[in-house]
């Protein structure tokens, strides 16, 4: 994207860019909420980003810090976790029980990050009906897999309307399609690549092949310069150091 080129906003007014880089910031915070404060420094060195780009970053959430204190960890964390998630947990199905879908239900870490499992799905009749386990708040527990035929039901029963798409390649696409139509907006497909999401629905891809493929390159091409996500100073919404004002050295600013 050229120099000035106007970036992609998200629904609640923020650059996608920006978007991508919060739940970097949550971890972090995360991480040190045994602390009462962090600098602009720190929590950019932990992200990976330059302090400019923070504070430009939160200034979209119009956070505040103060000289010499640099930023509140609780109240940041609020603050981050409200517009990734909002003030309840979200609730989300996984489509496809099989052994990648079962993997992703036993996973324990929804709940912390503000997600919570509302439903299993399935076609197949040898798991419908059956009960699975999955990772919850209160610790593992069991849950029926659904038949595909009922995710309208479903959608209304649970209000969720976002789903990790866990299905064989040949059924993907029919299976986003079923799914926008019974009201899933948002999709995380780790089905295959060439899913087309139908207008109104958000999709996500997640490749782990590719992925691997990268990590290969770097393997046999061990003198090449290790790949950084997003490096700040190449983004097209950084900004200079100098302008956006760090929360140590002044006295109280919008960062």
């Amino acid at each position: 994207m050229s120099e000035g080129a106007a970036q992609p906003v998200g629904s609640g007014g923020i650059p996608e860019a920006t978007i991508s880089r919060l739940p970097r910031y949550w971890q972090v915070l995360r991480d040190v909420r045994g602390q009462t404060t962090i600098s602009s420094q720190q929590l950019a060195e932990a992200a990976g980003v330059n302090p400019a780009q923070l504070r430009k970053d939160l200034s979209y959430l119009g956070s505040v810090g103060t000289r010499g204190v640099g930023y509140d960890v609780g109240r940041l964390i609020d603050m981050v976790s409200g517009h990734l998630i909002g003030p309840a947990s979200r609730p989300f199905m996984i489509i496809g029980m099989g052994q990648l879908g079962s993997a992703m239900a036993a996973f324990t870490g929804y709940a912390e990050r503000g997600f919570r499992i509302a439903a299993l799905i399935d076609i197949a009749p040898g798991l419908v009906g059956r009960r699975m386990r999955v990772a919850a708040a209160i610790g593992p527990t069991t849950m029926v897999v659904r038949s595909i035929d009922e995710i309208e039901q479903v959608v209304a029963e649970t209000g969720a309307t976002l789903a990790l798409l866990c299905v064989p390649v040949r059924v993907a696409q029919q299976t986003v399609d079923r799914l926008a139509a019974a009201g899933v907006d948002s999709i995380l497909n780790f089905a295959a690549d060439g899913v087309h999401a139908p207008e109104g629905v958000r999709l996500r891809d997640v490749d782990l092949g590719r992925e691997l493929q990268i990590l290969a390159y770097y393997q046999q091409h061990p003198g090449a310069p290790a790949a950084r996500p997003e490096p700040a100073a190449a983004e097209p919404d950084a900004v200079p150091t100098s302008a956006a004002s760090d929360p140590s050295n002044d006295k109280k600013v919008s960062v």
